[in-house]
C-alpha cells in the first residue's frame, strides 16, 4: 500500500510511542529545500539556538507526551553539500528532542550495505522509502512482511553510530 497526504500525516500524529528513520543516501532531492540549499551554499546559516519552527514544536511536543523521534544516517566522508545543509538544522532538531544520530562508514564496511530508507513506527509498522538514484521520492509504501529484520536493522544502527553532537565536535559543518 502505497502512504501520501493524509493517511501518510496520520503515521506521525498517531504513532503510540517511537517513530524512528533510517536514512541512507547523501543526498536528498527535495523541491522544497532548493532555495534553502542555494543560500547555504552561498554562505548563509540558520541560529540554531533561535531556530523554531513546525518540526521543532512537534519534536517538543512528541517529547512532552513520553513518546521519541528518532533516526540514524549513514555517511561517508566527506560530506555532500547536502549533508552540510541538513546537519546545519539537526543541532536544533536535537535541542527539540530528536535523537540524531550518525553511523560514518567512511574507513569501515557498512553494515547495513544495501539497506533502503524506512520509517519504523512503534516498532511494528515499517515505511519503505523509495527514491530515485539522485534522492528525488518514488513513493512512500507500507511493508507488508515481518518486522524482524527491521529491528534488526534499527539494533545495528543504533549500535553503529554516534549521537549527533558527538559525531560534529571538531567537524566544520
Amino acid at each position: 500500500m502505497l502512504l501520501d497526504g493524509e493517511a501518510w500525516a496520520a503515521k506521525f500524529r498517531d504513532f503510540q510511542s517511537e517513530a524512528w528513520r533510517l536514512e541512507t543516501l547523501p543526498a536528498y532531492n527535495v523541491p522544497q529545500e532548493a532555495e534553502e540549499i542555494r543560500a547555504f551554499q552561498a554562505g548563509e546559516r540558520i541560529d540554531p539556538h533561535a531556530h523554531s519552527n513546525e518540526y521543532t514544536e512537534d519534536l517538543k511536543q512528541v517529547r512532552r507526551e513520553g513518546r521519541s523521534k528518532g533516526r540514524v544516517h549513514i555517511v561517508t566522508r566527506p560530506l555532500s553539500d547536502y549533508l552540510r545543509y541538513e546537519f546545519m538544522y539537526y543541532l536544533p532538531h536535537a535541542w527539540a528532542g530528536e535523537d540524531i544520530r550518525i553511523m560514518d562508514v567512511t574507513d569501515r564496511p557498512n553494515p547495513l550495505a544495501g539497506v533502503q530508507d524506512f520509517w519504523m513506527f512503534d516498532r511494528q509498522e515499517v515505511v519503505l522509502m523509495n527514491y530515485e538514484a539522485d534522492g528525488t521520492q518514488i513513493s512512500r509504501e507500507v511493508f507488508e512482511g515481518d518486522v524482524s529484520p527491521y529491528l534488526e536493522y534499527q539494533r545495528i544502527a543504533l549500535s553503529e553510530s554516534v549521537p549527533f553532537e558527538e559525531y560534529v565536535k571538531g567537524l566544520d559543518v
